[in-house]
């Protein structure tokens, strides 16, 4: 797994970055096993070339994470170096402060993240041994070609390869770490001021989420005892809380994809109750995520460029005002607006609705896709540097394997058939919550007496819609008609 042998001497300085947890990270699996001692550091760098600034959630999630982290290493004898800068400033000069004759870290897959991995490593050259493993996805993306020896586009044909290829099986956590003679000067967590405070929009967020492995671990159990058995039906249904709410901790690595894996295999094997689609599904959602990281490492400006180049010269609106209503949660359109809102207050929102909400931007409003995916990094904990690039250009159409642009989701029968009984509505649009199901998902077709009823007034208490949607899908296809070929 390694790309060079051990160096038997001397300090590892063990870099940290979207891997923190104990169980299944080879770096510092493999580190610990070496009997010398430990050095583990996380950077903070939001500076070098091209690096991408964390949203407003992801810092809050990141606090939290950081402090759950750094308690674990504590229990194994070690201790947690923070720094905040250039990466390739910080760990040379932790290896330098320590005698580090080693530097272990898992792979990253983006352009940014691999060129800066690639300076520092090239800049340490032969006095200090550099060691990279796999550890969050579960895959190598130049490893997986196609007939052709290329890389692949279309989702089915990526599933059929990986999956059957079987994959490692996760790495115990290690008992314990040697401590170097001493541990380099860290920065201060509270410094970082990762926290909102003025104001403090995070309760929402704390009240639905628990940052750490440990909490990681017990969603991941949970979600096998309790979930898994019928998830390729629970999933679609966003007002219960039956999908494995583990995206935001893979994507901070509090687990890993193969802990993931296993686990969800060995419930199934174990038990006759999980449904063989429920088990193919989740896998199915385990290897979609590493197909966004293939894209994004085969075609690196997948967050700024459209992957279908068509899409260049596509008629997008810049409109200011419907944008506002759409972050805001105030289109008019019940299940757009509690997908908004649920966004908001918890930093997460139903993969269901994911699609609904992406959908209703790009072709009821046609707004840019870039403007969604730029909202959707400030205010998810999961946002994801391939994931959520890769989504909003499959939902846009403009992406690899996308859903075709001239299909368009109807928010009131997308509505209807996943929220039936206005549960998720009520739940994030409370000002409909009177309404009873005939009538929650296209209020203004209520009519005057039952709104009054229910104490619903369209333009004051709930906003009438922004835009027809028979009117604006027409108006999306005419639009795609200057583009398709």
């Amino acid at each position: 797994m390694a790309d060079t042998a051990h160096r038997d001497d001397g300090p590892i300085v063990v870099w940290l970055r979207d891997d923190l947890r104990l169980d299944d990270n080879p770096a510092l699996a493999y580190a610990a096993a070496t009997g010398r001692p430990v050095v583990p550091l996380v950077v903070l760098d939001e500076e070098s070339q091209g690096v991408r600034s964390l949203g407003g959630a992801h810092r809050w999630w990141l606090h939290h994470s950081l402090q759950s982290f750094a308690a674990s290493l504590r229990g194994k004898g070690s201790r947690l170096t923070l720094r905040r800068g250039k990466a390739g400033d910080h760990v040379r000069e932790v290896i330098e402060a320590v005698g580090a004759s080693a530097l272990f870290f898992n792979r990253r897959y983006d352009p940014a993240s691999l060129s800066v991995d690639e300076a520092i490593a090239d800049a340490l050259g032969d006095a200090v041994s550099v060691e990279r493993f796999t550890a969050n996805i579960l895959h190598e993306p130049d490893k997986v070609k196609t007939k052709t020896g290329g890389y692949y586009k279309v989702y089915t044909p990526f599933w059929k390869n990986v999956s059957e290829t079987g994959f490692r099986d996760p790495i115990d956590p290690p008992e314990g770490f040697r401590q170097p003679a001493a541990f380099p000067k860290s920065d201060a967590l509270e410094d970082w001021e990762l926290l909102p405070t003025q104001p403090d929009w995070s309760g929402g967020i704390a009240a639905f989420w628990i940052p750490g492995e440990q909490a990681a671990q017990e969603r991941l159990e949970h979600f096998c005892d309790a979930l898994l058995p019928r998830y390729h039906e629970g999933r679609e249904r966003p007002f219960a809380d039956e999908t494995s709410r583990l995206s935001p901790y893979l994507r901070w690595g509090e687990i890993s994809p193969f802990r993931a894996w296993h686990t969800a295999n060995a419930h199934a094997a174990g038990r006759k109750t999980i449904a063989s689609e429920a088990i193919r599904t989740f896998r199915q959602e385990l290897v979609w995520r590493d197909f966004n990281y293939h894209l994004l490492y085969h075609f690196g400006r997948l967050g700024e460029d459209n992957f279908n180049a068509r899409f260049d010269d596509f008629p997008w609106r810049g409109s200011a005002g419907d944008l506002k209503a759409w972050t805001g949660g105030l289109t008019g359109y019940p299940i757009v607006d509690a997908g908004m809102r649920q966004l908001w207050q918890t930093g997460w929102m139903h993969n269901r609705v994911r699609m609904i909400v992406g959908s209703f931007l790009t072709k009821d409003l046609l707004i840019d896709w870039r403007e969604g995916e730029r909202w959707f990094w400030d205010t998810l904990v999961d946002g994801d540097i391939a994931s959520n690039t890769s989504q909003w250009q499959w939902i846009g159409g403009s992406g690899a394997d996308a859903q075709p642009f001239f299909r368009i989701f109807n928010p009131i029968t997308q509505s209807e058939k996943f929220d039936p009984k206005g549960e998720y509505i009520r739940s994030f649009v409370p000002e409909l919550r009177h309404l009873p199901a005939r009538a929650i998902h296209a209020p203004w077709e209520a009519g005057e007496t039952l709104l009054r009823q229910t104490g619903v007034t369209l333009g004051e208490t709930y906003p009438k819609p922004i835009v027809d949607h028979g009117a604006a899908r027409q108006r999306a296809l005419e639009a795609y008609g200057t583009v398709k070929g």
